[in-house]
């Protein structure tokens, strides 16, 4: 329960607010679609947002243009049939320059099918 309740809180890693993630489910079996939602403080200076989610046998990524301040608050992003494992779900907001303006992080668990997982 404790792990749950763990994963349910995004850290901000730097940036303050700049950046906010959720992550559902927190929890779920595998393969497990992941939901997203990624909240932007809007900013003249925002150029992208990538999102990874990365365990010790898995990695996906996926970045979006932003065109500043005119880009949305919230962005989604999905993240189907993931397989099995701890995973730690980042974003990174980078500025025109290529450089990270905010980096925040999420834990999610997906329990193994037993299936050959």
């Amino acid at each position: 329960m404790l792990s749950t309740i763990f994963a349910l809180t995004a850290l901000s890693a730097s940036g303050g607010d700049q950046l906010r993630l959720a992550v559902s489910p927190a929890q779920s079996f595998a393969p497990s679609n992941l939901n997203i939602r990624a909240r932007v403080v809007p900013h003249a200076d925002n150029r992208a947002l990538t999102i990874v989610a990365e365990s010790e046998n898995f990695y996906r990524s996926s970045e979006i243009s932003l065109e500043g301040d005119h880009a949305p608050a919230t962005i989604t992003f999905e993240f189907r049939g993931v397989p099995g494992g701890e995973y730690l779900v980042t974003g990174v907001l980078t500025n025109s320059l290529g450089r990270p303006r905010a980096i925040a992080e999420q834990q999610v668990r997906v329990i193994p099918s037993g299936l050959g997982q």
